[in-house]
């Protein structure tokens, strides 16, 4: 029985699968729904049906593969990731956690002793887009967005459509509470983390939630040329001060948390006109709820008070927020084991982006382990991994697989 995966074939599945809308800058452009997305999937589907793997598109556009075990009436663990991009993105972010569970596949498949849990590969639609493909598959995609417009210029609807999928339908493809025995997903890190620390493996303890707001500053739109300055009712100067207390306050206090204002909009937006109105974007995201709850509370204080200083008024706006997801203890501990069986050095930290595995952790049991991104770099055509990390990563998958099948 092979104790790694093919790294040839790993590397070069990747380098094929990079191809496919690949840019001048070097980059790869498959944002979700477009030509280049469904000609990936359909090449990772080609892959697929190479291994002997049975493959499945449910109604919501996500493509499944499934490697049978040695006991059918055991619930499978599933492996994957996504393969769309955003606009001008890397060649890693997600395909490296296809194209390496599929070389899991591969392994367990030519071995002498197949896992008793059959093995699912799954390829999930849309995961740049708002993780669309997972959020459908545990039942969270609410009717009304399907309206919503993708990058691609198609909508939701239309988008599932050309994947095979049918928008009318979505209930037939919702994955019941423990029919899986577990999801594990292999992902570049998007950070800085490990190259950093020295570290091969990133155990991912948790995805962070993430919470948005909309916040609002008032003011009097005035003549900046006939409006002395003691006189104004300034909402940029307001806003703008509130983005350095954003920052002033979320560093204030040790721990993993982030905060960004990450747009802001001024009106009228004249250049010889006084800001009337300004509205800036707040986002927080961390493992822990309560953190982010006196985050919030300390800057909705400090908002107060900037706006009492310029005499303007400000408002918060709840927008959307996701809940933390912390991974599976048995997942991390075996990630941890396997790693060290190997000899790679591992490190504790959460996921900062979103990722399908908060969704497959309503389903099931799920874990995340990532390998390093070079200079932390993601979601450009500058994003790197080594390929030595790619295999590390991949061969801990392979193994963790092993691992978890070998439980009951």
């Amino acid at each position: 029985m092979s104790s790694s995966v093919d790294a040839t074939n790993l590397l070069a599945r990747l380098r094929d699968l990079s191809a496919i809308g690949a840019t001048a800058s070097g980059g790869v452009h498959r944002p979700a729904y477009s030509d280049d997305d469904l000609a990936a999937r359909e090449v990772v589907r080609g892959w697929m049906r190479e291994l002997g793997m049975t493959v499945h598109v449910d109604t919501a556009g996500n493509t499944f593969a499934r490697l049978e075990g040695s006991d059918p009436a055991l619930p499978p663990i599933v492996i994957g990731s996504h393969t769309d991009t955003v606009p001008d993105g890397g060649r890693y972010d997600g395909a490296l956690g296809v194209v390496a569970a599929l070389e899991v596949a591969r392994t367990l498949g030519e071995g002498k002793g197949r896992p008793r849990h059959p093995l699912e590969v799954v390829d999930f639609q849309n995961e740049e887009g708002g993780i669309v493909g997972s959020k459908a598959a545990v039942g969270r995609l609410d009717a009304a967005e399907l309206s919503r417009t993708a990058v691609s210029g198609f909508t939701l609807r239309d988008g599932i459509r050309r994947l095979g999928g049918d928008p009318d339908r979505l209930d037939d493809c919702v994955l019941a509470t423990g029919s899986r025995a577990a999801y594990v997903e292999l992902h570049i890190e998007q950070g800085s983390v490990l190259e950093r620390g020295g570290n091969d493996i990133g155990i991912v303890e948790g995805i962070v939630g993430i919470w948005y707001w909309e916040v609002s500053f008032d003011g009097v739109a005035s003549h900046a040329g006939t409006t002395p300055m003691r006189d104004r009712h300034d909402a940029l100067l307001a806003a703008a001060r509130f983005v350095d207390a954003v920052h002033d306050v979320v560093t204030s206090v040790p721990g993993r948390h982030v905060g960004t204002v990450g747009r802001l909009t001024m009106h009228p937006g004249a250049p010889n006109v006084i800001a009337g109105r300004a509205v800036a974007t707040l986002e927080l995201r961390d493992l822990i709820a309560s953190t982010v709850e006196k985050l919030y509370q300390a800057i909705e204080a400090r908002a107060g008070e900037i706006a009492r200083d310029t005499g303007t008024t400000v408002h918060f706006r709840s927008t959307t927020h996701t809940t933390p997801a912390p991974t599976d203890p048995r997942v991390r501990g075996a990630i941890e084991r396997v790693a060290g069986a190997l000899g790679l050095s591992t490190a504790f930290l959460a996921s900062g982006a979103g990722h399908d595995a908060q969704h497959m952790a309503i389903v099931c049991p799920s874990g995340m382990l990532f390998v390093p991104s070079v200079n932390g770099l993601s979601h450009t055509p500058r994003e790197f991994t080594r390929d030595q990390d790619c295999v590390n990563g991949a061969n801990v998958l392979l193994g963790v697989v092993r691992h978890l099948d070998a439980l009951d």
